[in-house]
């Protein structure tokens, strides 16, 4: 079948579209501007998301993983503050939100910060059970959450990410099968925290490691799920403070 240039411009477009980045931070209530305190990612003009969790992209999805981290400013914010993420248009995907949060030695703006087993989950939105189908709010842009309160202060990397699952029955990988699997969007903001507490943050994770692509919150067909399905958020626990 012969395909047209133009047929090919529309569904590239459409693909565009349908796909986003988390640019902006949140901050005071209002979103700042365009990476300015998010490490801009190798999807900043495809909007194209990550589909193989073994890849280091999975971590920050950094444009360039030397020169990005300290081209990118540092935000400072207090611990029991609250902040978010600002998407460049709709979060359009049904799927599972979350975000990690990492201490970043020796800085926040290092480009080593969060390469090990540093990483614990402070805040996770599940999607909803709607009789055989799974579901979610795609017309929201935005996500905020809290900084738990008991947070030692000190550098740190946040880590938003939402796993779409509108086609998630298929084992993820290589990135041509994006139409066939999980998707991943990632937005990683670098700051300070300051006016903390004394607790320990966990169960403590590396990423990419943390999930194996087979999890049933990943691995999931949302349009023909069993009846009593409850959705079973991928990753550790939520750690709170």
């Amino acid at each position: 079948m012969k395909i047209s240039v133009g047929s090919f411009v529309l569904t590239a477009a459409a693909l565009v579209s349908a796909h986003y980045t988390f640019p902006d931070f949140i901050m005071n209530g209002q979103p700042t501007s365009d990476w300015q305190y998010v490490r801009e990612t190798a999807n900043h003009y495809s909007n194209g998301p990550v589909t193989d969790v073994t890849n280091e992209a999975l971590r920050c999805y950094e444009l360039d993983y030397s020169a990005t981290a300290p081209a990118t400013s540092v935000a400072t914010v207090q611990a029991g503050s609250t902040v978010g993420f600002q998407a460049n248009g709709a979060i359009y995907h049904p799927g599972y939100l979350a975000v990690y949060m990492s201490p970043a030695t020796p800085a926040a703006n290092s480009p080593n910060a969060g390469t090990g087993n540093t990483w614990f989950k402070i805040w996770q939105k599940l999607p909803t059970v709607d009789g055989s189908t799974l579901t979610s709010d795609t017309t929201d842009s935005t996500f905020t959450f809290t900084i738990p309160k008991d947070l030692p202060s000190g550098p740190y990397l946040i880590r938003g990410e939402q796993i779409a699952l509108h086609v998630a029955s298929t084992f993820g990988g290589a990135q041509f099968a994006i139409l066939k699997v999980p998707q991943f969007y990632i937005g990683c903001a670098q700051v300070n925290v300051t006016n903390g507490g004394s607790g320990t943050p966990g169960p403590l994770v590396s990423i990419p490691g943390v999930y194996t692509g087979n999890e049933p919150g990943i691995l999931i067909n949302i349009y023909d799920l069993p009846s009593g399905f409850v959705y079973q958020p991928p990753g550790p626990t939520v750690w709170s403070g």
